[in-house]
């Protein structure tokens, strides 16, 4: 896939989220598939025509949308977002595209926090794709450092993932670094507070940015985990995250899978 076709599926995807904040429908009825469009996002239903509806009631509460990052992997195209909707909120949308059309959609939303550990926004950071040529190796080691580390907690490999303790974190309730890392789990543990990683559903990654979209638990409650991670060098040098719960079946307006 070249580099102009995937540039032009990314115009397409900022252009749909751009809707919901100017109320306009025509980016979506051109960009998203009349008839099969897939909504992963159990609280909305269904269809092309659920988008169109959603609209007017977007504009009227002042919807905004400021696309951070795109990666496009293929015939995906993640967007890294602050939204405004009720509050500041950090967003990863994945548009899966078929001859130019979305035709399925996923995303985590999580509330901004004001304040980190680790004095960064959950947004901020790098945003320009780099190492084209290494996407598949930095793919590669960002699906085994979920896999050996956040699936299996292998922790006698962590450190092997980092170069030292340079590891920038955007995660609210994460401060900098390898020890940053340890002394947030140590205060999970202190606070009964469990969280496990089951299962990798996707991993997509453009250069230096890697995306996984996790299933597993946090504090007993069946959650989504997107974590986004930077790549230097061979090595983690930097990452966000957007987790949310799994809403309940009786709450879903859509039969299909969250992931």
């Amino acid at each position: 896939m070249t580099i102009d076709h995937q540039n032009d599926l990314v115009r397409k995807a900022i252009a749909v989220l751009e809707s919901l904040e100017s109320g306009n429908p025509v980016a979506i009825t051109q960009f998203v598939h009349p008839e099969r469009y897939i909504q992963h996002n159990q609280a909305l239903p269904d269809g092309r025509d659920a988008m169109l509806g959603a609209l007017n009631h977007l504009q009227e509460a002042g919807t905004k949308v400021s696309v951070k990052r795109a990666i496009a992997d293929g015939d995906f195209v993640v967007l890294h977002s602050v939204y405004q909707f009720f509050g500041s909120k950090v967003g990863i949308d994945i548009f899966r595209f078929e001859n130019g059309l979305i035709v399925e959609h996923w995303d985590n939303l999580q509330e901004m926090a004001e304040r980190t550990p680790s004095h960064h926004t959950m947004i901020d950071g790098p945003v320009a794709i780099q190492d084209m040529d290494k996407t598949d190796v930095n793919k590669a080691l960002v699906k085994s450092y979920v896999e050996n580390i956040l699936l299996r907690r292998n922790s006698e490999l962590l450190a092997s993932y980092f170069d030292g303790d340079r590891y920038i974190q955007h995660s609210p309730h994460i401060a900098d670094g390898l020890s940053g890392l340890h002394a947030a789990l140590q205060s999970l543990k202190e606070r009964n507070i469990e969280f496990q990683y089951n299962r990798i559903h996707h991993v997509i990654g453009q250069g230096n940015f890697v995306l996984t979209v996790s299933e597993g638990t946090f504090d007993g409650k069946p959650t989504a985990f997107y974590d986004l991670f930077r790549v230097e060098n061979g090595k983690i040098a930097e990452h966000w995250d957007v987790i949310e719960s799994i809403l309940p079946a009786e709450k879903r307006k859509n039969v299909n899978s969250r992931f």
